[in-house]
């Protein structure tokens, strides 16, 4: 018997561990040596600039030369790819060896430098795979979040240089769910909106963002006699609060509201410990009205945020539609 019953878990650690490091260590490596190709290119092709032609000539040529020998990888327009990647991060100590070639292609792609910080911050502090960085920014995770903020906040929450003291900087509106696979042009009952959420957990945290931790699923309130019970409850270690999730496959209520506020009121009294933020409510509805949210609320409600879903990714005009509208509605307000 082994005096030590956690060794053979301990070594299986060290050994995947390793594995992993070598994994990224070898991927570091190939974006190290793209980013020289792409140097090498670029100050070739600034040799030549008095040719219009010359970059296109010169690319053209590589790829000839080196694709038969190396693979596709060294086609025409990976090496372009190349190129532009060593435009867009000139300054190679800057390269995060967290992040993958993959990764780097995405952010390539980015032209805004503030949405590019946001998205490198955020992919390092959170370990997102490519993949999950590919769905936020086709989500529009970053225009979403400046609806309700300004470029400056959303950075330094992302770097982890400012501590987030209000919903509106955790929260998205609209939130997106296309991941549950529901059609929009259906109806669905609550029960199972939220039996979709729960079966893909992993991407609903994901859309939630920083510091979120589930917790309870349908958790029962016993009120003198009356039972109530809240759809969806998480905890957020950021803001240390809970945040109650109800959800409403309707257009938003006064009366739905009015629940919500009391969920809140219960877990602010009953639940909260004396060292955590006031509890947040979300109202997750498939259509909101924003007068009724502020008439319905106190004047200085903090706790209670109105949040529409959509099931399928926003367009590109969609986005700048809805930044248009809220400048507009900022510019009304200060005038």
């Amino acid at each position: 018997m082994l005096s030590n019953s956690s060794l053979i878990s301990e070594i299986k650690n060290i050994i995947s561990q390793s594995r992993d490091n070598a994994i990224r260590s070898v991927d570091y490596q190939r974006t190290v040596m793209y980013w020289h190709i792409g140097q090498r290119i670029f100050e070739e092709e600034q040799n030549g600039k008095e040719r219009a032609e010359y970059g296109t000539y010169l690319i053209k040529y590589l790829s000839e030369q080196l694709q038969p020998e190396f693979g596709s990888g060294f086609s025409y327009r990976q090496l372009n790819w190349y190129r532009q990647f060593y435009k867009t991060f000139p300054i190679m100590s800057a390269l995060r060896t967290q992040l993958n070639w993959t990764q780097y292609k995405l952010l390539t792609s980015i032209d805004d430098e503030h949405k590019r910080e946001y998205y490198i911050a955020e992919s390092v502090k959170n370990n997102w795979s490519a993949r999950q960085l590919e769905r936020q920014i086709n989500s529009s995770l970053y225009e979403r979040l400046l609806l309700s903020n300004d470029k400056e906040s959303v950075l330094a929450i992302a770097k982890g240089e400012m501590i987030p003291n209000e919903p509106s900087q955790i929260i998205k509106d609209p939130m997106v769910l296309e991941f549950l696979g529901l059609k929009k042009e259906s109806a669905y009952y609550e029960k199972d909106f939220e039996q979709a959420i729960i079966t893909n957990l992993q991407d609903f945290l994901l859309e939630l963002g920083n510091g979120f931790s589930f917790v309870a699923r349908q958790k029962r309130i016993h009120l003198e006699g009356d039972d109530f019970f809240i759809d969806l409850v998480f905890y957020n270690r950021l803001m240390q609060c809970f945040v109650i999730f109800e959800i409403k496959t309707h257009k938003l209520t006064h009366e739905d509201l009015g629940q919500l506020q009391m969920y809140v009121n219960y877990y602010d009294r009953k639940e909260k410990l004396a060292h955590e933020n006031k509890t947040i409510g979300i109202l997750l509805c498939a259509e909101k009205n924003n007068a009724l949210v502020k008439f319905t609320l106190p004047e200085k409600n903090e706790s209670i945020v109105a949040s529409k879903y959509q099931l399928y990714l926003p367009t590109e005009s969609q986005i700048l539609e809805a930044l248009k509208i809220d400048l507009d509605e900022f510019n009304n307000q200060k005038n």
